[in-house]
């Protein structure tokens, strides 16, 4: 219970400061809008850096400064990174809200991935299904704007194929079958026999 107190404490005291926009895990590409909220009434100076993702949890880890903040800013796009001028790989933003007390609020994004230098991907094209020209009960059939495409199907002719010499027909399936059952048969009335003789 009272760790949910302590998070939820801590959450109120971080709500002031944000970054809405990129998420972790989103691929950026050129220009980059942040979205972010600063909104605390001991608001003193705020800044927007980045680093590498891998360092990003590190108190010593570079982080580069894209944007500075005397004031609060009430537009939710708070700045406009240019990834261009990074090299492609994993970076994380830090939003660092500085109070008028000296201490500070962090809103730490990571995962994000800059892909400048990938091609973009491609979209598939659905595939276009025939326009079939349906005929109502009684009716003409309805005239349509395009041609209807027609499906040829063609079977190649060739020379049959010999009869197999390893096939056997039905009827000597079946006769195999009986004279098998017969001999089972007789073999079982035979052993049947000489139990009873070997009993008497």
């Amino acid at each position: 219970m009272f760790a949910f107190i302590l998070s939820f404490a801590l959450f109120l005291q971080d709500a002031s400061v944000a970054i809405l926009a990129p998420q972790p895990g989103e691929t950026l590409r050129g220009l980059i809008q942040i979205q972010g909220r600063m909104d605390s009434p001991e608001f003193s100076s705020a800044e927007l850096a980045f680093t590498f993702d891998a360092s990003a949890s590190d108190p010593a880890a570079g982080w580069f400064v894209i944007q500075t903040f005397s004031q609060p800013t009430a537009n939710p796009i708070i700045a406009e990174w240019d990834t261009t001028a990074v090299t492609d790989g994993d970076y994380a933003l830090r939003l660092r809200l500085t109070l008028k007390d000296g201490s500070f609020q962090d809103a730490l994004i990571n995962d994000l991935r800059i892909r400048n230098d990938d091609p973009l991907p491609t979209a598939t094209p659905p595939p276009t299904l025939p326009d079939f020209n349906f005929q109502p009960p009684g009716g003409q059939p309805a005239e349509s704007a395009e041609a209807t495409p027609t499906l040829l199907v063609t079977h190649p002719t060739g020379t049959p194929l010999p009869v197999n010499p390893a096939s056997l027909p039905a009827a000597s399936i079946f006769t195999v079958f009986w004279q098998s059952a017969s001999v089972v048969l007789i073999l079982f009335a035979v052993i049947s026999l000489l139990l009873r003789l070997r009993k008497n």
